[in-house]
């Protein structure tokens, strides 16, 4: 049995491949965690004048979330983790996923009539015109905002891709 917190973390990273699959994308992992991308995500086709669309993200679990307004504030994310998603320009885009999870691992999911449904929600944010923190350090945590309204769906995560939409909901 898996310990909490990479309980926690491998359903948050599962949740996003559930989303992904129904999007028709690929999913893609590097071999070693070293540049602060845990999943990438690719349309397997050409979107305009763009083969292979993908964008490359970081996937955070949270089971106590802490809403202040119209946004989630978080602060999981150290100056060193932050500025590998904002230091760019990026060839691929990167985003943060922030999937909330209950905080009981038994609520994750539940298998009814209708099929199976995932807990909770994931929403996304992206970092495209911040600066990064100068001599960041591990030891320092950033606030994040996440706004409520960047619920992560099946249409959203194929628009950040930049696959076509078609009639997805």
């Amino acid at each position: 049995m898996l310990d909490q917190r990479n309980h926690q973390g491998k359903f948050a990273e599962d949740y996003v491949r559930v989303l992904a699959s129904a999007a028709g994308l690929l999913v893609y992992q590097d071999d070693l965690d070293y540049d602060g991308i845990d999943l990438g995500f690719r349309y397997p086709g050409r979107a305009g004048y763009i083969s292979s669309p993908a964008i490359e993200v970081q996937v955070k679990s949270w089971s106590t979330p802490l809403f202040k307004g119209p946004h989630l504030q978080y602060r999981g994310l150290n100056e060193v983790q932050y500025n590998k998603l904002v230091e760019g320009p990026f060839l691929v885009p990167r985003y943060l996923f922030l999937v909330v999870v209950p905080p009981e691992a038994e609520r994750y999911a539940r298998v009814e009539t209708e099929g199976l449904t995932l807990s909770r929600l994931c929403y996304y944010r992206g970092f495209e015109g911040e600066q990064p923190i100068a001599a960041p350090s591990t030891k320092r945590i950033v606030p994040i905002q996440v706004p409520l309204g960047n619920v992560l769906t099946v249409r959203a995560l194929r628009e950040l891709v930049g696959a076509p939409t078609g009639s997805l909901a």
